[in-house]
């Protein structure tokens, strides 16, 4: 497939817009937009329709093929920091109150990190690489599966997916018997590994990381998989689908989030002066040219 012309590409990513930690970082819940319907806010209703798409079209057939056309490996290859500088080409219009290039917000995650996990170095790499699986951007995906709240195909949908009392209701997978029940296709306790994710940046970028064969720990690999599973690590949903060590990856995936998500008020890193750091580290955990 090749890519789309190197215009920008506008996207609203709304898991970072709109989020449902009752207390973070500081910050209450009433600082954050909430999912209200509101036909006179153009981005709430822009946000809406993403979700109704994603909710009307994340299927387990659908995963299924998004799966079986992406994991080929064979879409383009590129280094970890060349993928960084062409992600930078995408205008995310996630926040209206900033315009700060999506590299911005990459450093930011990670100096944070960096700055009170300095003995972490993965940790700090994982930070800077998180987003990148939305260069599938690029090459045709539609937003609806690049970005926003992940949740699992296959079963009954949790309750509290943002919309979800109604953004179902067009989805086969809801009328199925095979996948409407609290636990579906799956076996109780199966196993967070063992569950089908709704496709997006988060699944996408975790395999090609394991395909062209990481060093990361399993933990920052798990950061990056489940980092957008708010109905699970935020909502307390599939705690039926759980087993034994899935705490600790919910544990590790929200020490994450407070880096990812509330980093926008930080000061612009000099990130010239930062590159030679970070380059080490993609020559440590992530080097070369990789499959994507």
């Amino acid at each position: 497939m090749k890519p789309k012309p190197d215009s920008p590409i506008s996207m609203l990513d709304p898991s970072l817009l709109l989020r449902p930690e009752k207390v973070y970082d500081g910050k209450p819940v009433e600082a954050f937009r909430n999912y209200d319907i509101d036909e006179n806010d153009p981005i709430k209703e822009r946000v809406r329709r993403t979700y109704y798409e994603m909710h009307t079209k994340q299927t387990v057939d659908f995963v299924k093929g998004r799966m079986a056309e992406w994991l080929k490996f064979n879409h383009f290859k590129s280094t970890i920091k060349d993928a960084l500088i062409k992600l930078n080409e995408l205008v995310d219009e996630s926040d209206p109150d900033t315009d700060l290039p999506n590299i911005v917000h990459a450093f930011q995650t990670a100096e944070r990190i960096r700055e009170e996990h300095p003995d972490q170095d993965w940790f700090h790499l994982i930070g800077l690489i998180h987003d990148l699986g939305k260069v599938m951007a690029f090459y045709g995906e539609p937003q609806w599966c690049v970005v926003g709240d992940t949740f699992p195909v296959g079963c009954k949908w949790g309750k509290s997916i943002v919309y979800g009392d109604d953004s179902f209701k067009d989805n086969p997978d809801t009328y199925n018997p095979k996948y409407n029940t609290e636990c579906g296709m799956y076996k109780p306790h199966c196993g967070l590994e063992n569950l089908m994710i709704s496709w997006g940046h988060d699944e996408y970028l975790y395999r090609v990381l394991v395909h062209n064969h990481s060093k990361f720990p399993k933990e920052g690999l798990f950061m990056i998989r489940y980092h957008s599973l708010y109905p699970w690590h935020a909502g307390g949903d599939y705690k039926h689908l759980m087993k034994a060590g899935d705490e600790e990856i919910m544990k590790n995936v929200l020490e994450f989030n407070k880096y990812d998500l509330y980093t926008k008020s930080a000061g612009v890193p000099d990130i010239e002066a930062l590159w030679p750091y970070y380059e080490k580290l993609i020559e440590k955990y992530i080097p070369g040219v990789l499959e994507w």
